[in-house]
C-alpha cells in the first residue's frame, strides 16, 4: 500500500485537509504582496529639475515661466525630466515652440516631484530617478535574488527538520526583516534588508505548498493547487487598494507585513507533514497527526488499524537510508533531464510573469486600477486550467498557456502606444495567460519529483524561477532603446520556454513518486497491504531501496 492508499481510506481531502488550505492560504496572501510591491514603493513620479536656486532676474515671473526658460520641451511638450538650462533662456517666453539647439546639462539641484500619485518613494527619498533609474529597478533584482537563494536554502531545510518548523522560521524572520527595511536610512541599508527579507518571506510559499500537497490524495491536488493558487491573485488585488490608501513607501512595507503575525499565531494548527515524518522514521508523530485527520475526518473506523508499528512498513517504502542533497537532482540521467527541464521552464515562466507584472506605466491609465486588473485576471486564468488539468493534462495546459502568452505580447509589441485601450486589453489577456503557466506549473514540477526529493526539487526550480523573476525588472530598462524591445523578448522567452515543457512527462492521475527510483519508471512491486500486514515486506522492499540508493 503507498500512502496515497493510506490517505484515501482516511479521506484524502475532508475536513482536516481544507483546514490546512485554509492555513496555508493566510500565509501565501501575504507573500504576492512583497513581490509587487514594488510597483509602488519604486515608483517614479512626474519629475523636473529643480531651479528654485537658479540664479536670474526672473522678476515677477510665475512658476510656469521660470520653468519655461529654464527647462528643456520634450518632443512630446513636456518638460524634461533630467535635464536643465546652465542660463536662463528668456528668449523662449516670446518663441516656446522649440527648445533644440540650446545646450542643456543635468539636473544641478535636484529634482520636484510630482506627489498626486505617491507620497513618497524609493525614488523620491534618495533621487533614484535620470541616470539613477537603474538603481531604483535594482531593488526589486535584489530582493529576488533574495528570494532565489532563500528558495533553496528553505527547501533543504524543511527535508531536513520539517515542514513546521522552518514555516515558522520564515514567518519571524521575514516579519523581522521586512519591518526593519521600512525603517532604513540609506539605500544600501534598504537593500540589505530587502534582500533578507526575500530570503525569509520565500520560505513561507515553498513550504506551504509542498505541505498541502502531501496531505491530499491524488483526485484532489488539482483542486488544492487552483484554490491555493488563487491567494497569489488576492494576494496581488489586495496589494493596490492598500497602496491607493498609504502613499507612503515605509507605510506600505509595513502594511503588507503585518498580517504576517495572523500567520504566526495560526502557526499552533499547522500539521507536519505525516508523508516526512514516516520517510524520516518519526513514526509516533506521524501516527499522532494521521489520528487528528482521521477524527477530523470522521474516519474512527481506521483508528485502531493505523498504528505506529504499522506504519513501519510505510517507512521501508519512503524511508530514507542517507540525507539527500541537491546534488541528487544530478543523479541519474533522468533526474538529470527532470531538473533541466523544469528549471528552464520555471525560469522563462517567471521571467514573463514578473516581465508583465512590473510593467504597470504606459497605459495610460491608473496605476492602482491597472495593478488592480492584472490581478483580477488570474482568477478567470486560474479557474480555467481546473478544467483543464484533467481535460487536455498538466503539459499541453502549460505549453499551451505559454504560447497564448507569447502571442498576446507579441501583439503588443506592434500596437502603437496612442491605442491604449488595445495594448491593455491585450496586456491583460497576457498577464492572465502567464498566470495559468505559472499555476499549472506550480503543481505539475511538484509531482514530477520524489517524495525524498520534492523540496529540493521545487527548492531548485523556485531558485530558478527567481533568477527569472530577478532579470525581469531590468530587461524593462530596455524600453529607452526601443519601446516594444522588452515585450519581444518576453515573447520570445514564452515560446521558448513552451518547447521546454513539451519535453516534460504527463502527470496526470499518477501516484506522487516516492524515491529517485520511480523518476527511472522501474520500482519494484509493492507490497499488498504494509498497513495491515508485516510478513516479508521488510526484506523485500527494503532490498528494493538498496538497490535504489546504489543506482
Amino acid at each position: 500500500m503507498k500512502f496515497e492508499d493510506l490517505l484515501s481510506e482516511i479521506d484524502g481531502f475532508g475536513r482536516f485537509q481544507k483546514m490546512v488550505l485554509c492555513l496555508s492560504f493566510l500565509g501565501r496572501v501575504i507573500v504576492p504582496c512583497h513581490f509587487l510591491v514594488n510597483n509602488f514603493i519604486a515608483g517614479i513620479p512626474s519629475h523636473h529639475c529643480d531651479i528654485s536656486g537658479a540664479v536670474g532676474d526672473f522678476g515677477n515671473m510665475s512658476e510656469e515661466e521660470r520653468q519655461l526658460v529654464m527647462i528643456p520641451m520634450e518632443a512630446d511638450g513636456k518638460l524634461s525630466s533630467c535635464l536643465m538650462f546652465p542660463e536662463p533662456r528668456f528668449h523662449m517666453l516670446l518663441n516656446s515652440s522649440s527648445s533644440t539647439g540650446h545646450p542643456a546639462e543635468p539636473c544641478r539641484n535636484g529634482w520636484v516631484y510630482d506627489n498626486s500619485t505617491f507620497t513618497s518613494t524609493l525614488a523620491t527619498e534618495w533621487d533614484l530617478v535620470c541616470d539613477k533609474k537603474g538603481l531604483n529597478k535594482a531593488t526589486a533584482t535584489i530582493f529576488f535574488v533574495g528570494v532565489m537563494f532563500g528558495a533553496m536554502t528553505f527547501s533543504g531545510l524543511s527535508d531536513r527538520y520539517g515542514r513546521r518548523k522552518m514555516l515558522l522560521v520564515s514567518y519571524v524572520s521575514g516579519m523581522v526583516f521586512a519591518l526593519l527595511s521600512a525603517f532604513s536610512t540609506s539605500y544600501v541599508m534598504f537593500t540589505v534588508l530587502r534582500f533578507m527579507s526575500g530570503f525569509c518571506i520565500t520560505g513561507i510559499h515553498i513550504v506551504t505548498s509542498v505541505l498541502i500537497l502531501e496531505w491530499v490524495d491524488i483526485e484532489s491536488r488539482k483542486l488544492v493547487k487552483v484554490i491555493d493558487s488563487f491567494a497569489w491573485a488576492f494576494g496581488f488585488m489586495t496589494l493596490p487598494a492598500l497602496a491607493f490608501l498609504i502613499r507612503d513607501w515605509r507605510w506600505l512595507i509595513a502594511a503588507i507585513t503585518a498580517p504576517v503575525v495572523m500567520g504566526i499565531i495560526s502557526w499552533r494548527w499547522v500539521p507536519e507533514s505525516a508523508r516526512w515524518l514516516i520517510a524520516n522514521g518519526q513514526l509516533d508523530e506521524a501516527h499522532y497527526y494521521l489520528n487528528k485527520c482521521i477524527k477530523m475526518n470522521r474516519r474512527q473506523e481506521m483508528a485502531s488499524s493505523i498504528k505506529p508499528e504499522n506504519l513501519s512498513n510505510i517507512v521501508l517504502t519512503n524511508r530514507r537510508n542517507r540525507k539527500y542533497s541537491y546534488l541528487d537532482l544530478l543523479r541519474t540521467s533522468k533526474m538529470r533531464k527532470l531538473a533541466l527541464l523544469t528549471g528552464l521552464t520555471w525560469y522563462g515562466v517567471a521571467f514573463i510573469f514578473y516581465g508583465i507584472g512590473l510593467n504597470i506605466t504606459g497605459f495610460g491609465m491608473n496605476i492602482y486600477l491597472i495593478q488592480f486588473i492584472l490581478a483580477a485576471v488570474e482568477i478567470p486564468a486560474k479557474a480555467a486550467i481546473f478544467y483543464l488539468l484533467d481535460k487536455i493534462g498538466r503539459r499541453k495546459t502549460e505549453c499551451g498557456a505559454l504560447v497564448l502568452t507569447g502571442i498576446c505580447l507579441a501583439i503588443t509589441v506592434f500596437v502603437p502606444r496612442e491605442q491604449r485601450v488595445v495594448r491593455t486589453v491585450v496586456a491583460v489577456l497576457a498577464k492572465g495567460c502567464s498566470a495559468a503557466a505559472f499555476a499549472t506549473l506550480i503543481l505539475y514540477s511538484s509531482e514530477l519529483y520524489p517524495t525524498v526529493m520534492r523540496q529540493h526539487g521545487m527548492g531548485y526550480n523556485s531558485f530558478m524561477g527567481r533568477a527569472g523573476a530577478a532579470v525581469a525588472p531590468l530587461i524593462l530598462l530596455l524600453d529607452d532603446v526601443w519601446l516594444g524591445l522588452p515585450q519581444l523578448i518576453l515573447c520570445c522567452i514564452a515560446v521558448g520556454s513552451s518547447v521546454v515543457a513539451s519535453r516534460l512527462p504527463e502527470t496526470r492521475d499518477q501516484c506522487l513518486p516516492e524515491i529517485i527510483k520511480d523518476i527511472k519508471g522501474t520500482r519494484a512491486p509493492q507490497v499488498e497491504s504494509p498497513v495491515l500486514s508485516h510478513g516479508n515486506a521488510e526484506t523485500e522492499v527494503g532490498a528494493s531501496n538498496l538497490e535504489d540508493e546504489n543506482n
